[in-house]
Order: structure tokens, then sequence, then C-alpha cells
């Protein structure tokens, strides 16, 4: 083709009027919840102490069960939990829980005098069996023996394979589970099972060398799972759903809450930081779904996730058809709101499909009201992308975000995203702004990636309003956005910023003071100081 046709070919392109808009699908809320509250007083008393048969008590249990343990003392096992008739709870617990912490306050290693310890050398520590229910462990520490690697610490069923064959209404509450400081541990909680929560406990040290660990990681049970007020560290993922397929056909997790917890990477991981402790544990990120629905994920905080065995994202929505047996794996209705993510080599990544099996698609995603700080920073490795969205999603609305990155606020790739919406955000443009493969930043990006999509009302410090839709703003730096104190990490806007609208005017960016105090008390940051 001719240089004179290949020119009529681009300006006939960049004429074209832009489709319309796509009517945009918003994510469905979880339709199931997991019910925490205390089941009541027991039944039974059963008194075990320090060098006495747990599991021997655990094949006696009853539903009605209170089975209590000597603070301090260490209990061998494996154990094993059994499925009873009757829907009674059997709570396994340290005695005088109140030596622990009240309910809903959040323990860590700092108690664990206070705690009974349950090890094991072999095996998971506990392994609840498929169809066992109402157990519910609380006030204990729970770890491999010393010098000891576990693949498991709690493993809750098994695989199951058929619908309703699952272990459920399960809850793990106010514990400390840990792997070894120097021998590490593949995963703390195995989730297959359905009515099962893990609320106010801490979970550390899950790493391995050259393989995936997570705190926390379900791919077989159907859910719901509650997930609330934790501290889980893990190298790999610290959370996981989905990673490997189902045995189940059609199986997705779904109905899933992830609230008020605090995900971290310890530096004594990062190879090149002062606190470096020797081991180069594999790292990837700190959320992560590969087969997920209904997902609701708010008031956490994410920090400290760099550039290692991935490319340092924190937050991954990633639709995998893991082993290449579950073609219909699955991201849908996931709402990410009011949350944290800072100290990380990028933002959140997006894959529409798979890129190497069949499987289903990513749609229905919004990601709303959230901080995104020191995105980028040369520490953290990574390319400091806000947003990767990648192979085709469907109704992915991002909005009300405030974030503070180092490199392109969207990249896009692969097939085109429908129903795409991108609404009041700060964010800074930096050198590409909203750039594709093969494609310029802006319009042209837009188009070729994000057909008659909503992209308005933002605030894109850097930009140039000739190269984005009509409707959003451009001031030449964030400091010109004017934010309370934008050095001492104070994003609200200012009286006068020109981008505050008042009381329920809509202004853009994320609602700090709705955001703080969706944040456990214990996780907020200095943005939420009031001053």
């Amino acid at each position: 083709m001719s240089a004179l046709c290949l020119l009529i070919v681009a300006l006939a392109a960049r004429a074209a009027p832009a489709p319309p808009p796509e009517e945009i699908k918003l994510p469905e809320a979880p339709r199931a919840v997991v019910d925490t509250a205390w089941p009541g007083k027991a039944v039974r008393t059963v008194q075990v102490p320090a060098g006495g048969d747990l599991q021997a008590a655990l094949d006696d249990a009853r539903p009605g069960d209170e089975i209590v343990l000597a603070p301090g003392a260490v209990y061998r096992g494996p154990f094993r939990m059994a499925a009873r008739p009757g829907d009674g709870w059997i709570v396994v617990r340290t005695g005088g829980l109140e030596r622990v912490k009240k309910p809903g306050q959040r323990v860590g290693p700092e108690d664990a005098a206070a705690m009974a310890r349950l090890e094991a050398a072999s095996g998971p520590v506990i392994a609840i069996a498929p169809g066992a229910h109402h157990y519910r462990l609380v006030g204990l520490e729970i770890a491999p023996a010393p010098a000891t690697f576990l693949y498991e610490l709690v493993a809750v069923g098994e695989a199951p394979r058929t619908a309703g064959a699952e272990a459920h209404h399960i809850i793990v509450e106010q514990c400390w589970l840990h792997g070894d400081p120097r021998k590490g541990t593949r995963r703390g909680i195995a989730l297959h099972s359905s009515y099962t929560a893990v609320i106010d406990s801490t979970l550390t040290d899950f790493k391995e060398v050259g393989a995936d660990s997570q705190a926390i990681a379900g791919w077989a049970g159907p859910g719901p799972y509650r997930i609330a007020n934790n501290r889980l560290e893990a190298a790999g993922e610290n959370v996981m759903f989905g990673g490997a397929d189902p045995a189940m056909a059609g199986l997705v997790p779904a109905d899933i809450e992830i609230l008020g917890n605090h995900f971290a990477k310890p530096l004594a991981w990062k190879k090149d930081d002062r606190e470096f402790e020797g081991t180069e544990w594999s790292v990837k990120n700190l959320f992560e779904l590969k087969n997920a629905r209904r997902v609701h994920v708010e008031g956490n905080l994410f920090e400290r996730n760099w550039a290692h065995a991935q490319n340092g994202f924190a937050i991954l929505f990633t639709v995998r058809n893991q082993d290449g047996t579950a073609p219909w794996s699955t991201v849908e209705d996931v709402r990410f709101e009011r949350n944290v993510v800072r100290q990380s080599g990028s933002g959140v990544n997006i894959l529409g499909r798979d890129d190497a099996a069949p499987s289903g698609q990513a749609s229905r995603l919004a990601i709303r009201q959230n901080l995104f700080t020191e995105i980028g920073e040369p520490r953290w490795g990574g390319a400091g992308i806000l947003f990767q969205i990648l192979n085709g999603t469907q109704d992915v609305v991002i909005e009300n975000n405030t974030a503070l990155h180092s490199g392109s606020l969207i990249m896009a790739e692969g097939e085109p995203h429908h129903g795409f919406a991108c609404r009041s955000n700060i964010a800074a443009h930096n050198q590409l702004g909203a750039v594709g493969t093969g494609t310029a930043p802006g319009q042209q990006t837009l188009r070729r990636y994000f057909p008659g999509c909503r992209m308005t009302g933002n605030v894109i410090a850097g930009g140039r309003s000739g190269d984005y839709p009509p409707g959003n703003f451009f001031p030449p730096s964030l400091e010109a956005v004017k934010f309370v104190d934008l050095r001492g990490h104070r994003y609200r806007l200012s009286e006068g910023s020109p981008f505050l609208k008042g009381e329920g005017g809509g202004s853009p960016g994320t609602d700090v003071a709705a955001l703080c105090s969706a944040l456990s008390p214990t996780d907020r940051p200095d943005t939420c100081d009031a001053r």
C-alpha cells in the first residue's frame, strides 16, 4: 500500500466517531455469608491438661462440647477432626480465653504465651475431614514442629467431587498460625469447604523457595467464606482463590468476603533490603483471584510487594484454567472498594481470559474508592503501572480512586474490553497515561482497546486535554490538585482545591473519611490522621 493510502486510512480512523457507550452491568453481591456469632454456652466442657490426649478428646467429642486446653501447653499431632451427626458446635479453645484478647480483637505473636500450641512434624497439624462440620478453633497457636517444613497447617476438608460432600461451618478465630522461620511452610489454611471463616487471627511465615506459598488458599470448595480482621503474610500470594483445578465439575469458589485485613510481606524477605535475612523466598503478589465469583474486598491494607518471582503487581484478577481441566474458570462479580494499596511495584492486573487454556471471562469488576500510593517507587521494582487490563474483559468499572504511581495509568493489550468505565479518579498521567500495545497514548488506545468506554470526570495530572475524551481535567501536577498535605500523605482535597465540589457534590478521588472508617483501627495509615 502506498504512503498516501496509509495516510488516508490513518486519518479516516482518527476521524471515525467513537462507538456509543455500552450498558455496564455492576457486580452482584455475595448471596450467602458466614455467621461468626459465638455459639453460646457449652453442653459439656472437656479439660485436656498439658500432656493430655487431645486426639482422644476429639474422637470422643459430641456436638455442643467445648474442649479446653491449657495455656502455654504444647499438644503434638497431627490431629484429625471427624464428621459428627447433629449441628451443635464443637469448640476447641485455650482455657482462660480472656487472657488472650476480647472477642473481635486481633491476636498475634505477642499473645502466644497465653495460647495452647498445636504442632506436628508431618501432615497438616489439623485435618478436618470431608463432611465434618461445626468446628470452631479459638485462641490457639498452630505451627510445625521446630525445624520442620510442612505443606499445610490446617486442611479444611479435601477436594469434594460431589456437591454437599465438603466440610462446612468451620471457624478459625483469634489464632496465630505460622510457618517455621527458617524452613518455611507452604500454606496456612487450605479451604475445601463451605461456610468457613478466618477471623481476628494472624498468619505469618508462609514462604517457600521455588514454589508458591499462601497464608490462605481455596480452590476446591464452593464457599461462602469470610476472611476478616486478620494479619496475613505469605511470600507467594497472601490470599488466593483458584490456582489449582477443582475436582468437582463446574465449581467456582463463591460468596467470599475479605474485610478489614492487613496484607503484607516482611522486608526480611527482600534481598536488597537492609533487613534481609538471607533466603530468597519466592515473592509474587498480595491478593489473587484465578477462579472466583461474588467477592467483596473492602477495608483492607495491602502493602510491601516487590518484583521477584512475578512482575510486582499487588492485586491480580487473572482468570486461570490452571491445570487445563477447568474451562469454566472465571473471575466475576468482584467489588474491590475502600482499600489502601501501597509500596508495590505496580497496582492491579486484570486478565480477561486465560491466555494459555480455555476459560470463562473476567466480568463485572468494580474498583472504587481505593487509595494507591508509592506504586512503582524504585525500591519495589515493577513498572509502576496503576491498572493493567489484558485480553478482553467485560464490565470493568474504575472510579473514585486516588493514586500516586510512577508508570502508566492504564496499560492494555489483547482483545478489546467492553463495558469499560473510568470515572472520577485522581491520578498522574506520567509518560504514557492510558496506553496499549501498538497504540499511541490517549484516544487511539481507548478506541482500539476500550470501544464505547465511559471516561469522564477524571483528574489526570500532567496529561493533555486533546489526547482524551472531553469532561476530564488536566492540572499540570499533583501539587496543583491541592490535597490537604501531599507530602504528609494526607490525600483529602483541601478547601482550596478546584476539584472539591462540597458535601454530596461528587468530588473526584477517594472519600478518605469513608476509606479510613472501613479500615481496621489497627491498620489505619497516616493518611487517616485527621489533622
